[in-house]
């Protein structure tokens, strides 16, 4: 089954930069209405950012002026820049995302990349 794959995640200061990438595990497969969520330790699975199927942007509070979500459809990749990055964005981050392919469409989840803010 075609899965969604992350990269990009890791160990970084407070006030730090990651980007985070997204893409199908086969590279012939396309995505679209990519969103990006998270999970802290002890908590529920947040949405962060998402790109709606019409092309707009949707943000959680908490990282509005700090994270832009992205797509590249020459590379089938979508990408989470954070920047200013705090210890409360700790977590698992996941892409989930509508795989295309041959007329068939259907959601998919990565298996998630560790983010962890630390000094």
């Amino acid at each position: 089954q075609v899965q969604l794959v992350e990269s990009g995640g890791g160990l970084v200061q407070p006030g730090g930069s990651l980007r985070l990438s997204c893409a199908a595990s086969i590279s012939i497969f396309s995505i679209n209405a990519p969103g990006w969520y998270r999970q802290a330790p002890g908590k529920q699975r947040e949405l962060v950012a998402a790109i709606t199927s019409g092309g707009s942007t949707n943000y959680a509070d908490s990282v509005k002026g700090r994270f832009t979500i992205s797509r590249d459809n020459a590379k089938n990749t979508a990408y989470l820049q954070m920047n200013n990055l705090k210890p409360d964005d700790t977590a698992v981050y996941y892409c989930k995302a509508k795989v295309q392919w041959n007329g068939s469409s259907w959601d998919s989840w990565g298996q998630g990349t560790q983010v962890t803010v630390s000094s």
